[in-house]
C-alpha cells in the first residue's frame, strides 16, 4: 500500500491477494477449532450418557440384592421367633406331663426321641380334623419341627386343645421317622397309647412298643382315644 502526495491510497492486487489469503486461513482454522469443539462435546456428552447408564444399572443390581437380603433376613427372623415360640411350649407341655403323669417322666427318661404337639387344636381349614406344630427332642434338645393334622377324635369343633406326646422308644423308631417324608399313625408308624394303671401310675414295665404316645387336656391324660390316621410332616422353619 502506498501514498501519494495527492493524499490518495493505492492497494496493490498481490497485496490484497495475500491479506485475502490469511483472512482465510484465519476462518478455516476457525471453523476447524470450532468444529473440533463440537466433536469434544459429543463425546463428553455420549461418556457422560454411558457412565451413568452404567451407574443406575449397577445401583438396580445394587438395590435388587438388598431388596432379596432383607427379605431373607425377615424371613430368618421370623423363622427364629417361630422356633422360640415353639420351644417355650414343647418345655411347658413336657413340665406339666410330668406333674400331672406319674411315671411319665421314668418313661420319657428311656426314649431315644420324644415329638411333642403342645397345641393340637380344631382347623377350620382342615376338614373334620386338628393341626397342631411342634418340636422334635433328641436328647433333650430340639432337632426339628414338625406340623400334626390328625382326626377330631370325635369331639365336635372348638372342643379344648389336646397336647400329643410321642416316645420313640428304640433307635430303629426314631430313625424309620426322621427319614421318612410324611409320617402317619397306623402306616408307617404303629403306635400304642400310654395309659395309667389303677394305682394312677404309668407301669414302665410293660410299656414296651416301639412308639407310646400320650394325648393330655387340661383334664389330665386321655386313654381311650385313637390316634389312627394322625400326619406327621416336618416344617421348614
Amino acid at each position: 500500500m502506498a501514498q501519494h502526495p495527492s493524499g490518495v491510497y493505492t492497494v496493490t492486487v498481490g497485496q490484497l491477494q495475500t491479506e485475502l489469503w490469511y483472512i482465510t486461513l484465519f476462518s478455516r482454522s476457525r471453523s476447524r477449532n470450532l468444529t473440533t469443539n463440537h466433536l469434544e462435546v459429543a463425546i463428553q456428552r455420549r461418556n457422560f450418557i454411558r457412565t451413568g447408564a452404567a451407574a443406575l444399572a449397577v445401583t438396580g443390581l445394587s438395590f435388587t440384592v438388598w431388596t432379596a437380603s432383607m427379605s431373607h433376613a425377615v424371613a430368618s427372623e421370623t423363622n427364629a421367633a417361630k422356633r422360640r415360640s415353639i420351644d417355650a411350649k414343647v418345655r411347658g407341655t413336657m413340665s406339666r406331663l410330668f406333674s400331672t403323669v406319674k411315671g411319665s417322666r421314668e418313661l420319657v427318661a428311656k426314649a431315644n426321641g420324644v415329638l411333642v404337639f403342645p397345641s393340637v387344636l380344631q382347623a377350620g381349614f382342615v376338614v373334620g380334623g386338628q393341626y397342631g406344630e411342634g418340636a422334635l427332642l433328641v436328647g433333650g434338645k430340639p432337632v426339628g419341627y414338625y406340623s400334626t393334622v390328625s382326626g377330631s377324635f370325635g369331639f365336635q369343633a372348638g372342643a379344648q386343645s389336646k397336647a400329643i406326646i410321642f416316645l420313640f422308644m428304640t433307635r430303629e423308631a426314631l430313625d424309620g421317622f426322621r427319614n421318612s417324608d410324611g409320617w402317619a399313625v397306623g402306616g408307617e408308624g404303629s403306635v400304642a397309647l400310654v395309659k395309667v394303671g389303677v394305682n394312677g401310675v404309668i407301669d414302665t414295665n410293660t410299656a414296651t412298643a416301639p412308639v407310646q404316645a400320650f394325648v393330655l387336656t387340661n383334664a389330665g391324660l386321655m386313654g381311650d382315644v385313637s390316634l389312627s390316621g394322625t400326619k406327621v410332616s416336618r416344617l421348614k422353619i
